[in-house]
């Protein structure tokens, strides 16, 4: 989550990591799956309005999510389950300049995704032929072919990605830094 110090939002995100009960929940959800208002008022020993109030927004600021799962009260009143976010909040000086250069990133990142994906395919479709090829040949010679030795390129594709998201980590670390040697944040 990328944030400016003139977003709205960014006055509620302050309050909620500034209040040491929504602090104790984000840590309480951090080392668990999932859990419900009663699960989090009973462990942290508040009383089920202050988790319910707190809750609520951190669901609002996106810190916190609703999970699909639910259960009924014996009451028949449907229980929501809650989990941690698990999500980076980055806060810049100003809008405008690092989060439109972190954007420009995203096309990259989308591209390098489907050129992955393309070499997956175009290995796997050439190892079949391959090995098809490999199995006539066999058949047509009678000779026993090691079958081991058939080609291994379905990996090609993990190593293309992995490069493309260390090029694209290493762009993001250089503009970050770049940004704060220019923007005075060594201070």
């Amino acid at each position: 989550m990328l944030f400016s110090l003139e977003d709205k939002r960014i006055k509620s995100i302050a309050e909620i990591l500034g209040n040491k009960t929504s602090a104790k929940i984000i840590d309480f959800l951090s080392d668990t799956k999932e859990a419900s208002e009663k699960d989090i008022s009973d462990k942290l020993k508040i009383p089920m309005n202050t988790a319910e109030y707190n809750l609520k927004k951190m669901v609002q600021a996106e810190i916190v999510e609703e999970t699909k799962n639910f259960f009924w009260s014996p009451k028949g009143r449907k229980i929501k389950m809650y989990k941690f976010a698990n999500k980076a909040i980055v806060i810049s000086p100003k809008s405008n300049r690092i989060s439109s250069e972190i954007k420009q990133i995203i096309p990259v990142a989308f591209v390098s995704g489907l050129v992955a994906v393309a070499l997956k395919f175009y290995f796997n479709t050439k190892s079949i032929a391959e090995s098809s090829l490999e199995e006539t040949a066999i058949y047509a010679t009678a000779k026993s072919v090691d079958v081991g030795n058939i080609a291994n390129a379905g990996n090609y594709w993990i190593l293309f990605l992995s490069g493309a998201l260390f090029a694209i980590l290493a762009m993001i670390i250089l503009k970050i830094v770049s940004y704060s040697k220019h923007s005075g944040w060594e201070k």
